[in-house]
């Protein structure tokens, strides 16, 4: 993955390049259609971040996955 993707991430959360793939790491064999993996995800992403994330967010996020209603392209996220 590029570089510069990393930079504008850690540059708008503190979230550290290293950190990102050692998330990714160890979702990579989860299954995130699975409601109690994808709220652990959302936990430990907020945790990184240093945010909270309310029930009713984290809901949004859980009916926006289930929904296919999340961005593919990460460029037009950042």
């Amino acid at each position: 993955m590029n570089d510069s993707i990393f930079d504008k991430v850690e540059q708008r959360s503190n979230v550290k390049k290293e950190d990102i793939l050692k998330l990714a790491k160890s979702i990579s064999n989860q299954d995130l259609n699975d409601e109690g993996n994808l709220r652990d995800l959302i936990h430990k992403v907020a945790k990184m971040a240093g945010k909270e994330v309310t029930k009713e967010k984290e809901e949004k996020i859980i009916n926006a996955v289930k929904k296919d209603k999340v961005p593919k392209d990460i460029h037009k996220v950042l």
